[in-house]
């Protein structure tokens, strides 16, 4: 099967990305991620990002202090940018869909307002095909624990979509859309397989639900 963009392998990738170190939100493979970028370093990110072969940013999550240069999880995802916008008051729109995930080797010293890094792909390369669950989804049961946590966090859904979306972009989109703490994403991000992923996903919504049940410091 071909990968996105005609990536037929690792070696196809760069080994060098621009990261954007974004709390709480994460890219996944074959999911879309838009983003509103206004910071003039990541204009200039952007710009550079369109101009290279690949129109590859790293998302990966920043860990730690809230100093101007955060330290960054060891785990991100590459997202190419598919679409582009710019609005009146000197904003970019974007929209990246994900690739593949990337261990970062480290940082690189660089001229650029913006951060860049060495990665690896060595443990991701299965992320640039579709991804099937390891065993039977019993997607009645899953709707349920989805409007628990739906109705405990007071969201609206499009359920007929939801009811008829194929699996592993539905449980990617959720994992990046839902409001999940930051190292709940990353968790998500850095499970090893698309059950896994569900699995994950499945335990933070009947979590999250179970303390709206209990209320404030679990006392009913």
């Amino acid at each position: 099967m071909t990968a996105d963009f005609g990536y037929r392998g690792i070696g196809d990738l760069p080994d060098r990305l621009p990261v954007f170190p974004l709390d709480g939100a994460i890219v996944l493979p074959r999911a879309q991620l838009p983003l509103n970028i206004f910071e003039p370093r990541y204009l200039n990110m952007v710009d550079d990002a369109l101009a290279s072969p690949d129109r590859m940013i790293g998302m990966v999550q920043p860990v730690g202090s809230e100093s101007a240069v955060p330290a960054l999880a060891g785990i991100g995802c590459a997202g190419r940018i598919v679409s582009f916008a710019e609005t009146g008051d000197g904003r970019y729109l974007i929209t990246l869909r994900g690739i593949a995930r990337f261990e970062l080797s480290g940082e690189v010293s660089c001229d650029t307002p913006y951060r860049q890094a060495e990665i690896s792909w060595d443990d991701f390369e299965g992320d640039l095909h579709p991804e099937q669950l390891d065993g039977n989804f019993d997607r009645e049961s899953f709707e349920g624990v989805l409007k628990s946590f739906f109705s405990a966090r007071d969201l609206a859904a499009d359920w007929d979509s939801i009811k008829n979306a194929p699996i592993e972009p539905m449980v990617n989109q959720l994992s990046m859309v839902l409001p999940f703490e930051t190292a709940e994403k990353q968790a998500l991000l850095e499970a090893r397989s698309l059950s896994n992923r569900l699995s994950v996903l499945v335990a933070l919504m009947q979590m999250a639900a179970a303390e709206s049940d209990d209320g404030p410091g679990g006392v009913q």
